[in-house]
């Protein structure tokens, strides 16, 4: 396939699938003003949802539009239009069984179906969106089983899905089977960054983040820390945020787009994160004392306003002293080579202010060229001393 038609092709599939949303979106629009019963996701909700699955097929357009001899951007495509599917079932089904009732034959069956093969169809491309990451190639032969597996588990559950019930046995086993190797697929990414260097590190360490914070995210949920925003909406904006920031990872691990500044990002975010939880600690613990405090002395319920004064200074005093600590910390434990380079630099020049001989200074020079950038060779090249005679014009 040439460039022009496949950019072409990759284009056409993200607009219908972006106009699968706008037709989710048109719906929820039209039943807004009428209150859904209890069990049925809130329609605001539901808004928030597909603005969470805008950036797949948009990864995907872009993707495989600019490399569309990968298979990646491709998959991404099938994986939106799948996450399409699933969305639309919802606000399908309560526009025709809820707002309008009747004015479409068999709606909860249509909606069962739409969401049934949506799902199907993305937690079988899942295990490949792990396992040919970044390259669209397996990390080795041996994971072709794996991939035979999912292909095989995938086509059964398409075919046979809309004929059978959610509950029956044979569903359920596909599902299994693809869970698991969606968890052997994760595993491959740990195989195959252990063999990488240099580009494709970089991809996978934009990959690795992202994921991180995804997964973050439920396992937060779990804790119950949800409850400090407040109502459901902003954990579900917060949710969102994620599964964007997997999709723009993933474009710029595979358009190599600013690739090496992921370093930079994790180190800060090695740093600002328990950095902020810390502090925020140390806030509410002395602010909840203050009251205490307060409280016991005066028998008074008001917090005073000095507290909160209190606390946020403390946190001003304390911000550069703890982000100094924790970035030496995570230098030493992760960034070993880059600390021992700089600590190196340091002493050099501290010596260089002291050090008077040529001499000495050249050969340590030349070691702390060695020991910081490791070369494969080093040598120093000193321009020989010209007389004053030799200076002057002919």
């Amino acid at each position: 396939m040439r460039r022009r038609t496949a950019a072409w092709l990759a284009w056409s599939v993200c607009v219908a699938i972006l106009l699968i949303l706008a037709s989710s979106l048109l719906l929820i629009v039209l039943g807004w003003s009428t209150p859904l019963p209890k069990g049925w996701t809130p329609w605001r909700d539901q808004a928030v949802f597909i603005f969470g699955v805008l950036g797949a097929p948009i990864l995907g357009g872009i993707v495989a539009s600019r490399r569309p001899e990968n298979p990646y951007g491709w998959l991404w495509l099938g994986f939106g239009l799948s996450l399409a599917l699933v969305q639309l079932s919802e606000p399908y089904a309560a526009y025709f069984i809820i707002v309008e009732p009747g004015s479409l034959p068999a709606p909860r069956a249509a909606s069962g179906l739409l969401e049934g093969l949506g799902f199907v169809v993305a937690i079988t491309l899942l295990p490949f969106l792990l396992l040919l990451f970044p390259t669209g190639r397996l990390p080795s032969q041996r994971w072709r089983p794996v991939a035979w597996i999912v292909l095989a588990a995938g086509a059964t559950g398409v075919t046979l899905g809309p004929f059978l019930s959610e509950d029956s046995d044979l569903i359920i086993a596909v599902v299994m089977i693809l869970i698991i190797a969606s968890g052997l697929s994760a595993l491959s990414l740990v195989v195959r960054y252990r063999g990488a260097s240099g580009v494709e590190r970089q991809q996978l360490k934009w990959f690795a983040f992202a994921a991180v914070l995804l997964v973050a995210v439920p396992i937060a949920d779990l804790l119950g820390l949800h409850r400090l925003l407040g109502d459901g909406l902003l954990w579900t904006l917060l949710e969102n945020v994620t599964l964007t920031g997997l999709y723009v990872a993933v474009g710029a691990a595979i358009l190599r787009y600013r690739l090496y500044e992921i370093d930079l990002i994790i180190n800060r975010t090695l740093v600002y994160g328990p950095l902020t939880a810390m502090l925020a600690l140390v806030y509410f613990a002395g602010v909840a004392t203050a009251q205490l405090v307060f409280r016991a002395l005066t028998g008074q319920q008001q917090q005073p306003q000095l507290a909160i004064v209190v606390s946020t200074l403390v946190i001003a005093a304390l911000f550069n002293p703890l982000r100094r600590r924790i970035q030496a910390l995570i230098d030493r434990r992760f960034y070993r080579s880059k600390y021992d380079a700089r600590k190196t630099l340091e002493a050099f020049s501290a010596k260089l202010r002291d050090e008077t001989d040529l001499g000495s200074l050249s050969a340590e020079l030349v070691g702390v060229v060695r020991e910081t950038m490791q070369p494969a060779h080093v040598s120093l090249w000193l321009r020989p001393e010209t007389s004053s005679k030799d200076e002057e014009p002919a």
